[in-house]
């Protein structure tokens, strides 16, 4: 079932197949980090529990985080099973790309080929996030001791380097029937249209602000309930109930 088909489950729906389960695989974005601390209540995947359990608050919906500051795609593989595919997900969301970038695309596009293989093996939906735009100049107000690494993601998002990353990404989840949930084009928008990007990062590097993680959720949260009105059922019994007669 789909997380859309099972937040309008019954009672007795509730009993045979359980709660939502939902992993959120990626890196410090996913982790919950902005500058300099971790917030678990204003990141991304914590918002879209919130808005999946405002259309129907009967049905548990439980978020693992599987993201871990610092890694890519490639080097996460390694802990799929553990972080990922115990839990038996319903929905997979795969948002790497921002360690990525400083590596060999080739090792990009194949890690996220096998993460998304092994989360359609074992029957998850899975959606294919973008992440934000990198910084595009130095911030004077970046922390001293990456300011050289701010110069480097500038250099990555200026030159074009980024932009084809994702394009290649993109392409991979669209070859394997991986829903794409485009957040970099709408970054990308906001750009064009004038925002100080590198503004939106909190760490003026890679970290997105709380409105932006609210943006994210937003999209996601469209991404899986799609275009047709949803129709909450009626609250689900919540008192005891005796067995029934066979």
């Amino acid at each position: 079932m789909t997380v859309k088909e099972k937040l309008n489950m019954e009672m007795e729906d509730l009993i045979t197949y359980g709660p939502i389960t939902i992993v959120a695989f990626g890196d410090s974005v996913t982790h919950g980090a902005l500058a300099g601390c971790i917030d678990y209540e204003t990141v991304y995947w914590n918002v879209l529990k919130q808005k999946l359990n405002a259309l129907r608050d009967s049905i548990p919906v439980n978020v693992i985080n599987a993201g871990i500051a610092g890694l890519a795609a490639g080097n996460s593989l390694g802990r799929m099973e553990r972080d990922v595919l115990s839990h038996h997900p319903d929905l997979v969301i795969v948002c790497f790309g921002l360690n990525d970038v400083n590596g060999e695309l080739a090792d990009y596009v194949a890690g996220l080929k096998t993460i998304f293989k092994a989360c359609q093996d074992c029957g998850a939906e899975v959606i294919f996030m973008t992440p934000n735009m990198l910084n595009t100049y130095v911030a004077d107000d970046v922390d001293p001791n990456f300011r050289d690494y701010a110069a480097v993601t500038a250099e990555h998002q200026n030159n074009g380097r980024m932009d084809l990353y994702m394009e290649s990404a993109m392409a991979a989840a669209k070859e394997m029937g991986v829903t794409v949930c485009d957040c970099y084009s709408q970054w990308k928008k906001l750009y064009a249209e004038g925002a100080d990007v590198t503004k939106l990062l909190c760490n003026r590097i890679n970290h997105p602000d709380r409105p932006m993680h609210k943006l994210f959720a937003d999209m996601l949260f469209d991404c899986i309930m799609g275009t047709e009105t949803f129709e909450p059922k009626a609250l689900v019994n919540t008192m005891y109930q005796e067995e029934k007669a066979e």
